[in-house]
């Protein structure tokens, strides 16, 4: 039996770089602050048709008020083009963000913390778009704006740098990703304190690195102290669903599936209370518990798991996304084993053509999935 494909960011999910960037808060807010703010509020609530129609707004009042060249008005343009991006519109997002980059260059320069806010979101969409190559170059001059600007223990850089390994993960480079997210750690530690939530973010992507280069004990104690440090916010704090995702997925791999499985159940209950059932990180949820099922026989108890993992994604991301790929892979795995070679092969072809395109023919999944299919 082949070894199902992990669900790589399931270790660690992306730091995300669009900021919800908002002015002071005075007594009175401008008309423009309004609708800014409610739009970022119907984001959070999943109301994506509605977060656009009101950041539009806001942008329209903004420049009435300013003009085109400010920054107010460059702000809500990388607000909208996340909300573009959720409905994935994504050429509306990415010229939403250029139109934000122009702004903050003749504002600024070329060499502002703006630019590289700015630099970091196109890259973020390049990658999520499956462009990776042009999202590398991207995010190594935000970084190094920001070292220039900033000095080298900013907080701002451990974003930057948790973005840019996250890349580099996504592209199997690890040796390159593993000093970045030791970095990242190192100065969130210094500038925000040990038991911040960011830092229990660092920790978890460095231990989602150890785990992928088979240092599983130097793992768990981190993913423990992640974990130990989120509890902190409530037990249905949104980022507990992660720390007890990453936690099950290493007791699964050193065989302690009686532990992680209810560490997984929570984790999906939680991901559904706090962001509803149609959200990416539900199907990350769905798809690791699946396999852990899968992995204990239940195979009759996966594959509608498995199913549903697929629809979100397809939903959220479109046919051609990784996260789309390995969803077929695991599902094509697991019809092979229940006697459904007919209906799994095609689904496996499919993965494969999406991990040549996004991770090219020569990534480490992109040849376990053809190896996969020669013997299918």
């Amino acid at each position: 039996m082949k070894k199902h494909i992990p669900k790589e960011y399931s270790i660690c999910l992306m730091v995300f770089c669009f900021a919800f960037l908002m002015a002071p808060v005075f007594a009175q807010l401008d008309e423009w602050e309004v609708f800014n703010q409610r739009a970022m509020s119907l984001y959070d609530q999943g109301k994506y048709d509605d977060a656009v129609a009101t950041a539009q707004k806001a942008l329209s009042r903004a420049e009435e008020k300013f003009g085109r060249q400010h920054s107010s008005v460059s702000t809500i343009l990388n607000n909208l083009a996340l909300f573009y991006k959720a409905q994935k519109r994504h050429i509306a997002a990415e010229s939403a963000i250029r139109q934000a980059m122009e702004i903050d260059e003749k504002l600024f320069g070329p060499d502002h913390p703006a630019v590289a806010r700015d630099l970091n979101n196109l890259a973020q969409l390049y990658q999520d778009t499956s462009r990776v190559a042009e999202a590398e170059p991207l995010m190594k001059r935000a970084l190094e704006i920001d070292t220039k600007s900033l000095g080298p223990d900013h907080p701002d850089l451990a974003i930057d740098l948790n973005n840019l390994a996250l890349l580099y993960k996504e592209l199997g480079k690890y040796t390159k990703a593993e000093p970045l997210f030791r970095r990242a750690l190192r100065i969130d530690e210094r500038a925000l304190g040990p038991d911040h939530p960011d830092v229990a973010t660092d920790l978890n992507n460095l231990a989602g690195i150890l785990q992928n280069t088979d240092r599983l004990a130097e793992a768990e104690p981190l993913m423990r102290r992640a974990l130990k440090i989120n509890e902190k916010s409530g037990p249905n704090y949104p980022h507990m669903a992660r720390d007890l995702n990453n936690l099950a997925q290493l007791l699964k791999a050193t065989g302690r599936l009686a532990e992680a499985e209810p560490l997984m159940i929570k984790g999906l209950k939680i991901e559904q209370q706090s962001k509803g059932p149609d959200h990416p990180h539900v199907a990350i949820q769905l798809s690791n518990l699946a396999q852990l099922l899968k992995d204990t026989n239940r195979l009759s108890e996966a594959e509608p798991l498995m199913r549903r993992a697929l629809q979100i994604d397809e939903k959220s991301f479109g046919p051609d996304h990784p996260a789309v790929g390995r969803d077929l892979n695991n599902l094509a795995l697991l019809l092979k084993e229940t006697g459904f070679r007919e209906e799994g092969r095609p689904l496996l072809e499919r993965a494969l053509k999406i991990f040549e395109k996004s991770l090219g023919a020569d990534h480490s999944t992109t040849k376990t999935v053809r190896k996969s299919l020669s013997v299918y």
